[in-house]
């Protein structure tokens, strides 16, 4: 049985639930779960002790290390990760979303679609790979395109669960904008059900978040409309 913790906005589960779990999708918290601790190493201390534990799972399996092919597997992963797959975790590297005041007064919505969108499941550490719809109308102030994009990108590398992803890129979106009006839909294939377990390479899962004004019927169907996805509400 889940706990919940209005202070934190997690679920407490034991041990025991953690294993009746097993396959099944469950998130745990609004933000990414991290510890206190995330950043005491720095990136190259991290990038060596991954390594090392790429290395002990490669020779676990069996693999020959000293063969050519595979002798820089270990650090090559631990880049990736480090770099590149999980660069979305420090903030550090998080985009500065530059806003302007919307001299023009443009008051219409306004939609970035069919952004790229690489992350990783955090339940069994494989690619989730689609496209996001971010949409928001100006509060008086307006955002440059490729901010949307580095903004999706940004929460996206890092382990991930698709619903907690979307309603990150709407609160960034929200508070950079000084407004409620921002929506994102996502739509993504999750390579742990395509390649694993079910093996169902046809399904997508769509993911939505409505802020303020796109709560409204007539707003929101005029962004799926944008869009171009009928999806059933």
């Amino acid at each position: 049985m889940y706990i919940e913790n209005d202070n934190t906005n997690k679920l407490v589960i034991t041990v025991k639930e953690i294993d009746e779990i097993g396959d099944n999708h469950i998130g745990t918290s609004f933000d990414t779960p991290l510890r206190k601790d995330a950043f005491k190493l720095d990136d190259n201390s991290k990038i060596e002790a991954i390594q090392k534990d790429v290395a002990n799972i490669m020779n676990t399996l069996g693999l020959d290390l000293t063969d050519d092919s595979l002798k820089g597997t270990p650090k090559r992963v631990a880049k990736m990760f480090v770099q590149e797959l999980f660069g979305g975790l420090h903030p550090n590297n998080k985009p500065n979303p530059s806003t302007f005041d919307n001299k023009y007064k443009y008051g219409e919505m306004l939609v970035e679609k069919n952004i790229t969108l690489y992350s990783t499941c955090e339940h069994h550490l494989l690619p989730i790979v689609g496209r996001a719809h971010v949409a928001y109308i100006s509060n008086g102030k307006v955002i440059g395109l490729s901010k949307m994009n580095r903004i999706v990108d940004y929460f996206a590398k890092r382990p991930q669960v698709q619903e907690r992803l979307t309603i990150q890129v709407v609160r960034e979106l929200q508070k950079a904008l000084g407004t409620d009006d921002v929506a994102c839909v996502i739509d993504a294939k999750h390579l742990c059900v395509n390649s694993r377990g079910i093996r169902d390479i046809e399904s997508s899962t769509v993911t939505s978040e409505f802020g303020g004004a796109f709560q409204e019927e007539k707003v929101r169907r005029e962004f799926l409309d944008y869009i171009k996805l009928d999806t059933q509400f």
